[in-house]
């Protein structure tokens, strides 16, 4: 190229070929390089990257070099884009090798704190962000010029390798179509550049949601009744088992009729033992707490007793008539 002319015209197959070039030296010389891969179409297919791109595009400073960027980003010629927290390195194949470099400024604290209290309570979780499924007002509170979590023109600063005098090269420009394109891939890096915690918003989101720890009233939890006729179907019986019941039992069982009260209107004394030793074979219960009329009916009608007594005054008799 000769001074105040510009570089000889490089066709797209031509760029291509140097960039596969350029990319096997880096390989062989140990660098890893992150291309954005040709392709056709929309450059930008989900929420982040289309969001991004429609942000450069907004501004009216861009617009006479994004088309050339365009351009170049879809054909492969950026062989490297490297995205890190506030920068973008990038390798772009034109009639040569060029360097390009963004800067672009973290978002204010304030400013983030704000776009975190205005989504308070509509971002269920960090997977539900990055896939972009947030509601409208979410998108557009995120996307908002100036404000939002996209740089405007005033921060962003860049620099290329090119000979190019202009402010914008189409280098510059292909490598911040390249960042959109890396969004449909990477969401994330977009927090990572702005140097902000994606996390922030699910965790001041989680605030905003009200507390599960009242159970529903009890008018409106359905009974078994109701949820059969609604299905359908019978439901089967889940009441506890008669546990208590048998234990009530089993005590009701080892308890003597000496519990029952004695013609007096008083518990028996025997009673109390019968239930401490209810075992014992020699005393029944029932014979304890009888009335004592039915002993008297349950005794024997004479005893050996008032036998032996009748003899013996019998035979004391003659003993005293001799001595008289």
């Amino acid at each position: 190229m000769n001074y105040g002319q510009w570089p000889a015209y490089v066709s797209v197959a031509e760029r291509r070929a140097k960039a596969e070039k350029a990319a096997a030296k880096a390989k062989k010389a140990g660098i890893v390089l992150t291309p954005i891969a040709a392709f056709r179409g929309a450059i930008a297919k989900t929420f982040w990257g289309k969001a991004w791109c429609d942000n450069l595009e907004h501004y009216s400073d861009y617009a006479s070099r994004l088309p050339r960027g365009r351009t170049y980003v879809r054909n492969g010629s950026v062989i490297d884009l490297q995205i890190t927290p506030g920068e973008v390195r990038a390798k772009v194949m034109g009639s040569s090798l060029y360097t390009v470099t963004a800067s672009v400024t973290a978002v204010p604290e304030k400013q983030w704190k704000t776009i975190c209290a205005d989504c308070s309570g509509s971002i269920d979780s960090l997977v539900e962000l990055l896939q972009g499924k947030l509601s409208n007002a979410v998108m557009e509170r995120i996307c908002k010029p100036g404000i939002g979590l996209f740089p405007s023109p005033k921060e962003i600063s860049f620099e290329c390798s090119c000979p190019d005098w202009a402010s914008m090269c189409k280098h510059v420009a292909a490598v911040l179509y390249g960042i959109g394109a890396r969004l449909d891939q990477q969401p994330e890096v977009l927090f990572t550049l702005r140097r902000v915690d994606a996390k922030d918003l699910v965790s001041q989101a989680s605030k905003g949601l009200p507390a599960a720890s009242k159970r529903p009233a009890t008018g409106k939890v359905l009974d078994d009744d109701q949820l059969a006729a609604m299905f359908g179907i019978e439901m089967a019986d889940v009441s506890a088992p008669a546990k208590p019941a048998v234990k009530k039992t089993s005590a009701a069982s080892r308890k003597t009729p000496a519990a029952a009260k004695t013609p007096a209107g008083k518990k028996s004394a025997t009673g109390k033992v019968a239930l401490k030793s209810p075992a014992k074979p020699r005393q029944s219960a029932s014979s304890k707490v009888a009335a004592p009329a039915a002993k008297k009916a349950a005794s024997p009608p004479a005893t050996p007793k008032p036998r032996k007594v009748a003899t013996n005054s019998a035979r004391a008799r003659p003993v005293k008539d001799k001595i008289g």
